[in-house]
């Protein structure tokens, strides 16, 4: 049952992008640790520049690989996953991580090969 299109992907690397670098703000992550509110931001802005770099449609420059970029969202997902249990985030920074870990890796697990 795998849904997931490489265009409703692209489509989706924007705003999931952007919400990496405003959430933190919104929710006021980083009680527990300082990293949890830094790390969701770079990883906004590397999935930012990730998105406009890969060869899909709502990439810019499409010098990397669809492929790749699968890859480098898997990695991050679980990144995301284990951070909490390495970083010692606690509370609502925990919860956020998991949560984005666990949908990276259902769309990453969802995606319709073409």
């Amino acid at each position: 049952m795998k849904f997931i299109t490489k265009r409703i992907h692209a489509y989706l690397d924007y705003p999931v992008a952007i919400a990496l670098m405003v959430l933190p703000y919104v929710l006021g992550l980083g009680d527990s640790n300082p990293l949890a509110f830094k790390l969701s931001i770079f990883t906004g802005i590397a999935a930012l520049v990730l998105t406009i770099l890969t060869d899909h449609q709502t990439g810019i420059i499409k010098v990397v690989s669809y492929k790749l970029h699968l890859i480098v969202d898997f990695l991050v997902a679980v990144v995301f996953i284990i951070a909490p249990f390495l970083l010692g985030f606690k509370g609502i920074d925990a919860i956020y991580y998991w949560a984005n870990g666990a949908a990276v890796l259902a769309v990453v697990s969802l995606h319709k090969s073409e």
